[in-house]
C-alpha cells in the first residue's frame, strides 16, 4: 500500500473516529493498523490529531553520487586494512592506491572518487559491510617487589617529542587455564611516534623479557630513551634494571592497579594482539616461532608502514560531555620521518621497502600465518562426563525401604523412582 493510499484512507476515515463512540473507535483503529500496518501508538495519534490535508509527494531522493564499484573498492581496502576507523582510512587511501589501481584496475576517475569521499561518508557508505563482519581478562601478572624503591613511579603525561619513550606490557596467551607455562607477547610501543613492536617469549622469565627488549631494541628506527612498565616481576627485577643502567635507558613504572598510567601501551595491547590472536592458549614452541616469525616480518612492517594512527591532542569538555581532539593521521615512519633524531640507515630501509611491498599481499600473508597459527592453538578443555553413582546392592535397597516405611520419607533408589508410605 502507498503513502499515498494510506494518507488518503487515513482523510476518509479521521471524521467518522472523531464522533464514533468508545467501542467503535476501538474497531475503526483495529482495521486502520491492520490495513496500513503501521503501529497502534502511530495510529492513535494519526487519528487524534489533527485533520489531514492533500498528501503531499515525496521528495525524490538524490542520486548516489559514488557508485556501486566505488564503495566495493572502498570496502576491499578497508577489510584489507584492519577495519580501520573512517578518519584513517582517508589517510591510508593514497598510500594504497598505487596497487590498489593494478589489483582492481582503476580507472582515474574512480579514483578520483575514491579520494573525495569523506569520512563520514564512509561510515554511512560501508554500514552495510560493518553489519556483516563477525565480532571478533583480566591478566596474570604477579606484582614484582624487587627495587621497587629504585625504579620511581611515572604517573605524568608523556609529553615528549623525541622518539624512544616507550611503554611496555606483556600480553597473556593462556586461553582459559593459568596453569603451566604458556606463550606472553611483549608489546612495545614509542609515544611521540606510535611505532609499535612485540615479541612472543614462553613463560614470564626475566631473562627471557630482557634478551626480547634487546631484540626490539636492536629493531627501532630510533634509540631507545626510556621504558615505562606496570608493577609485574617480569619488569620489576635486577636482570632489567641492570640491563636498562648499562644501556642509560631510563626505567620508569606505573602505580599498582592503575592501568590508566599505561594507557598508551593497553591500547596497543588490543589493537596489535588481542585483536589478531584472541584469548586462545598458545603454548608450543612450534607457536613460539611461529608468533615470532609473524612479528618481526608481515605484521611489524604491515603496521608501522602502512597503517596510520592519530594521536590524541587535547580534550574540550562540552558541558557533561568530553570532545576529544586528534591530529591529522599519519603512520609510525611517517612520524619517525619528521624526527631528526632518527636512524639514517634504518630509516632509509624502511622507506625501500614501502616502496616495494604490496600492502594488500602483506594483509594476505598475515592472514595466512594467522590461520596456521590458529591450529597450533591448544585445545579447549572439554567438561568430563558425570560419573553414574554404582548401582545399589539388594541389601542397600531393602535397608532404603525400610527406613522409608519406618519415617515415612520418601527415598530415591537406583531406577530414579521413590519409595515409601509418602511415595506411593
Amino acid at each position: 500500500m502507498s503513502h499515498e493510499a494510506k494518507w488518503e484512507y487515513l482523510r476518509a476515515i479521521h471524521r467518522r473516529y472523531r464522533e464514533a463512540s468508545w467501542a467503535l473507535r476501538q474497531r475503526i483503529l483495529d482495521e486502520f493498523c491492520q490495513v496500513t500496518g503501521y503501529h497502534r501508538k502511530y495510529g492513535l495519534r494519526l487519528l487524534n490529531g489533527p485533520p489531514p490535508g492533500p498528501a503531499r509527494p515525496r521528495r525524490r531522493r538524490r542520486a548516489p553520487t559514488y557508485g556501486p564499484r566505488v564503495i566495493q573498492v572502498l570496502a576491499a581496502i578497508w577489510e584489507a586494512a584492519g577495519c580501520p576507523w573512517a578518519v584513517r582510512l582517508q589517510a591510508l587511501l593514497p598510500l594504497w592506491l598505487p596497487w590498489a589501481r593494478t589489483r582492481f584496475r582503476l580507472a582515474p576517475a574512480l579514483t578520483e572518487q575514491l579520494l573525495a569521499l569523506s569520512p563520514r561518508q564512509m561510515d554511512r557508505r560501508l554500514q552495510p559491510h560493518k553489519r556483516r563482519l563477525p565480532h571478533r581478562r583480566y591478566g596474570r601478572t604477579k606484582p614484582g617487589t624487587l627495587l621497587k624503591h629504585h625504579i620511581p613511579l611515572k604517573t605524568d603525561r608523556w609529553d615528549v617529542t623525541t622518539p624512544g619513550f616507550t611503554e611496555i606490557d606483556l600480553v597473556a596467551h593462556a586461553g582459559e587455564r593459568g596453569d603451566g607455562e604458556f606463550l606472553h607477547s611483549l608489546n612495545l610501543t614509542d609515544i611521540p611516534t606510535t611505532w609499535v613492536e612485540t615479541r612472543a617469549v614462553l613463560g614470564r622469565g626475566q631473562a627471557g623479557v630482557r634478551d626480547a627488549l634487546e631484540e626490539m631494541r636492536r629493531a627501532l628506527p630510533f634509540r631507545l630513551r626510556g621504558i615505562d612498565s606496570d608493577n609485574g616481576s617480569e619488569f620489576i627485577n635486577a636482570h632489567l634494571y641492570r640491563y636498562c643502567q648499562a644501556h642509560e635507558i631510563q626505567f620508569t613504572r606505573g602505580r599498582p592497579y592503575k592501568k590508566d598510567d599505561n594507557a598508551h601501551i593497553e591500547q596497543k595491547n588490543w589493537t596489535h594482539v588481542r585483536k589478531l590472536f584472541g584469548y586462545v592458549r598458545y603454548d608450543s614452541a612450534e607457536a613460539l616461532t611461529a608468533m615470532n616469525d609473524l612479528y618481526r616480518q608481515e605484521l611489524r612492517l604491515f603496521q608501522n608502514l602502512f597503517l596510520p594512527s592519530v594521536k590524541l591532542v587535547r580534550k574540550v569538555r562540552v558541558g557533561a560531555r568530553v570532545r576529544r581532539i586528534y591530529d591529522h593521521p599519519q603512520t609510525p615512519l611517517e612520524r619517525v620521518l619528521a624526527s631528526p633524531e632518527r636512524d639514517p640507515g634504518k630509516v632509509a630501509h624502511l622507506q625501500a621497502l614501502r616502496e616495494r611491498l604490496d600492502p594488500f599481499a602483506l594483509a594476505q600473508a598475515i592472514d595466512q600465518k594467522l590461520e596456521r597459527l590458529y591450529a597450533l592453538a591448544h585445545p579447549r578443555p572439554r567438561p568430563q562426563p558425570q560419573a553414574r553413582p554404582p548401582a545399589l546392592s539388594a541389601v542397600e535397597r531393602k535397608s532404603l525401604q525400610a527406613v522409608s516405611e519406618i519415617f515415612g520419607i520418601p527415598c530415591v533408589v537406583g531406577s530414579g523412582r521413590s519409595t515409601g508410605s509418602r511415595g506411593k
